[in-house]
């Protein structure tokens, strides 16, 4: 049983929760996911299950959030689960676009206390449990969209759009408040709208990667781990017929086997 499953997340589930529910659904025990989302969101998981975890590595996706954002409140998580920790002024609507503002683009963000990121082999998190503040080295992100939907005061709602290892809780932390709800809506080329029971092919996740093409000959020496004469550029999506194979990427002789899937 290998493929791609979307998940429509419910709030209050870990996605490790969710992991752990689709395994004995599916009674298969090579489930993961392409992206953590906090208790606190809901939204879109997408899953790998059974070859498809393989893959999951190739999956890091933009995405899109719907964020609701209590200002002039600051919290321990940077979200609504966390105790006060501090105050800040509530912005007029000009003030809040005006500090938004900077937040597009290319940017240097910290991520929140209580997140995954490691430091010398600890998750931040796991010192925040045992008193320690320790801070993590700012991490380079890319915002693309983050646009005001609505705002009254002191609850604001945002669109945000961004790359891999953005944190919306530091968002709504560097703007002066925290997350009070927070739904993914788009994960790379899936939307939470298409979340259902069915396992799609794998390679519906890897369509931004190209395509690339073997004989049956060829497809011998790829799957027994040899070259194949083949000029390409980076990492490829090959195929023999219409059968996905795997991931080959450019070698010193040509095109070299990564992931072999289908043997």
């Amino acid at each position: 049983m290998d493929g791609i499953l979307l998940v429509d997340k419910p709030k209050g589930k870990t996605s490790h929760d969710v992991v752990d529910a689709v395994r004995r659904d599916l009674k298969e025990r090579g489930v993961g996911h392409a992206g953590t989302l906090d208790p606190l969101a809901t939204g879109l998981l997408v899953l790998g299950v059974g070859k498809a975890t393989r893959v999951l590595e190739y999956m890091q996706y933009d995405k899109t959030y719907e964020a609701e954002i209590e200002l002039g409140v600051l919290t321990e998580t940077d979200d609504a689960d966390g105790p006060r920790i501090g105050e800040r002024p509530v912005p007029s609507r000009s003030e809040l676009e005006a500090a938004a503002a900077p937040l597009v683009g290319d940017i240097l963000q910290k991520p929140p206390r209580y997140s995954a990121v490691k430091v010398d082999g600890w998750k931040l998190y796991e010192y925040a449990r045992k008193g320690r503040d320790v801070q993590a080295p700012d991490r380079r992100v890319r915002v693309d969209e983050l646009t005001l939907v609505s705002y009254e005061p002191p609850r604001a709602s945002f669109r945000i759009r961004g790359s891999k290892g953005l944190y919306i809780r530091s968002i709504a932390r560097d703007l002066g408040g925290h997350v009070t709800a927070l739904r993914r809506t788009v994960c790379g080329p899936f939307r939470v709208d298409d979340a259902g029971p069915e396992l799609l092919p794998m390679d519906v996740a890897l369509m931004h990667l190209p395509e690339v093409r073997v004989s049956t000959e060829e497809l011998h020496r790829f799957e027994t781990g040899r070259s194949i004469d083949r000029p390409v550029e980076g990492i490829v999506r090959v195929y023999c017929g219409p059968r996905f194979v795997g991931i080959g990427e450019k070698g010193d002789s040509g095109l070299r086997p990564r992931k072999v899937l289908q043997t």
